[in-house]
């Protein structure tokens, strides 16, 4: 979780799925040993000296302006999530431990979750957290209120409960997507203990975590599409979206829903059906 070892990372990790051809600079020759472009070559891709980039790359730059940060984001191809992780990275270390304080969910937050019966929705915060969520979430997806509370977060759920194969037929798609998510919020937030904790937990507890970690991929889906094997309902695609908290971009409202008149949004009324008491808001004990 150290912010110069994950900035390492992830420079190594995105000049190395960048080849010459693909950067435009097909006549940088030689032998490789590894695939990618070379320092000396994304240095002057960048428009910075070979020295400068390799103190960046090591974590040993200091003070690196915006605009080196985005000449370096540029040659490497990076796109708008890649590009403020990479800034993330290469603020200046805050010295001493941070304060970890709770994520309050605001009034209107708790009222549109209310008002929400028809769909699944779920509130996340740091780390993954499942800090609030409706009735029909806990049905489709897990029964938060069952679970001890540092087990409502949907890493834990994704890549350490064996149910979560059976509930997401892409799981793999499901497993990169939580990974991504998990090092946006690293990146933002890389002195989290708590952060630093789980992701430790979820390398010894899970292979396929290891894996996908290590690929260094970020990207923060805003809406798509999820399939879902429930044991009631059977298969359903549900769209989703995610909106950020106005007041905290640490937390993240997801909606699933389906269209009018689809065999989906049948079976959500099915689930509504079958949702046991009481209904309304849930909140997370955290």
């Amino acid at each position: 979780m150290d912010r110069a070892h994950q900035l390492t990372e992830f420079l190594k990790s995105r000049r190395a799925r960048l080849s010459p051809d693909a950067a435009g600079r097909g006549g940088f020759g030689g032998r490789r040993r590894v695939p990618g472009l070379r320092r000396e070559e994304l240095a002057l891709l960048a428009g910075v000296s070979v020295d400068y980039y390799t103190r960046l790359e090591q974590g040993r730059a200091r003070n690196v302006s915006p605009a080196v940060l985005d000449a370096v984001a540029d040659a490497l191809g990076l796109d708008s999530d890649e590009r403020g992780h990479l800034h993330n990275l290469a603020k200046p270390g805050r010295t001493g431990r941070q304060p970890d304080r709770a994520q309050q969910i605001g009034p209107e937050l708790r009222q549109a979750l209310d008002a929400l019966v028809t769909v699944p929705a779920y509130l996340i915060g740091r780390r993954l957290d499942v800090l609030a969520w409706n009735d029909l979430a806990r049905t489709l997806i897990a029964d938060f209120p069952a679970l001890p509370p540092d087990g409502r977060n949907m890493a834990r759920l994704v890549f350490l409960d064996r149910a979560a194969k059976d509930l997401y037929p892409e799981w793999e798609a499901k497993a990169r997507d939580t990974v991504s998510n998990l090092r946006l919020d690293a990146g933002r937030h890389p002195d989290d203990p708590r952060l630093a904790a789980l992701v430790g937990e979820l390398t010894l507890g899970s292979a396929d975590f290891r894996r996908l970690w290590e690929d260094h991929t970020v990207f923060g889906k805003t809406r798509g599409r999820k399939r879902f094997a429930h044991p009631r309902v059977g298969e359903l695609s549900l769209d989703y979206v995610a909106m950020r908290a106005p007041d905290d971009p640490d937390m993240t409202l997801m909606i699933y829903s389906a269209p009018v008149g689809s065999a989906a949004a049948d079976a959500l009324r099915v689930l509504a059906d079958v949702t046991p008491a009481p209904r309304g808001r849930r909140t997370a004990d955290l």
